[in-house]
């Protein structure tokens, strides 16, 4: 089994800081009001150790935003993989529910390679297998059902001439 592109951290980063600011957003809703009155007791009220509090709470914040979202990068990317086998597409990934997709070469119909700005800078491409039968909705309009989001440039280009070519000779050199 292949792994991704080490680009991929980023991507995976990015999107557990997303996903750690909306969690820590809505727990605060129910931490603060319990968290508040301990700190006037512990304190006491004045206006610089309202401030400090203050401040502390967003330090305290943003380096948990940090963590949540570094954790969640390095177990997304170890957890990832892809492997192109004599009939199909498998892929195994997430963290804590574990998810395994075949994608037989005959159901291919098209395969599309994106570069987005972060990729072009760490240079590398996802890879959008579009299959027969497949229909469901993602970020940004259709999802498809074989989606590796971080490969080297030249092994995007490789990946995608290898099915073209599986999706010709498996259809009669159309």
């Amino acid at each position: 089994m292949r792994q991704l592109h080490p680009g991929a951290r980023w991507l995976f980063r990015i999107r557990g800081y997303f996903g750690a600011i909306f969690l820590l957003f809505f727990l605060s809703w129910f931490i603060f009001p319990i968290l508040i009155p301990i700190l006037k007791l512990i304190v006491g009220v004045n206006a610089s150790s309202i401030i400090w509090g203050a401040l502390l709470g967003l330090a305290f914040y943003i380096i948990l935003i940090i963590l949540i979202a570094e954790i969640y990068a390095r177990m997304s990317y170890n957890r990832w993989f892809y492997e192109f086998t004599n009939t199909n597409l498998k892929i195994e990934r997430g963290i804590i529910w574990k998810r395994y997709s075949n994608v037989p070469y005959e159901r291919v119909q098209n395969v599309d390679i994106r570069r987005g700005i972060l990729a072009r800078m760490l240079g590398f491409s996802s890879v959008m297998i579009q299959t027969a039968g497949y229909s469901a909705y993602g970020r940004g309009g259709m999802a498809v059902e074989g989606y590796i989001p971080a490969v080297n440039q030249e092994e995007a280009e490789q990946i995608r001439d290898f099915l073209m070519h599986k999706i010709t000779k498996s259809k009669g050199g159309i």
